[in-house]
């Protein structure tokens, strides 16, 4: 079994401290993911995406620590584990396609 560092990608995609959080519960808001990744190190913003019309969450959202090493060590803790009933999927968010890349 080969275990493959979440550092990995920092060469190529430049500094990383932003994550992807998916297959959140719909039920799942800031509060409860921020206190999920802050064992990890200083979570600087969290958003769980919402709706527009309804505002209910669309089940993913973004946790920005405040260092690359703080975020790979709450991707490998935290991806596939369960939060409030679903496993969860952590990766390195990516920019928006077709929008300037932006530092956070």
């Amino acid at each position: 079994m080969y275990l493959v560092s979440p550092l990995r990608h920092l060469g190529s995609r430049g500094s990383c401290s932003k994550l992807f959080v998916g297959g959140l519960s719909y039920d799942t808001n800031e509060p409860v993911l921020k206190n999920e990744f802050e064992k990890y190190g200083e979570v600087l913003h969290v958003r769980v995406i919402c709706d527009h019309r309804s505002g209910k969450s669309k089940g993913y959202g973004f946790v920005v620590f405040d260092s690359e090493e703080a975020a790979a060590t709450a991707l490998s803790s935290m991806d596939n584990q369960l939060l409030e009933g679903r496993h969860i999927r952590v990766e390195y968010a990516q920019p928006k396609r077709g929008l300037p890349q932006n530092q956070n």
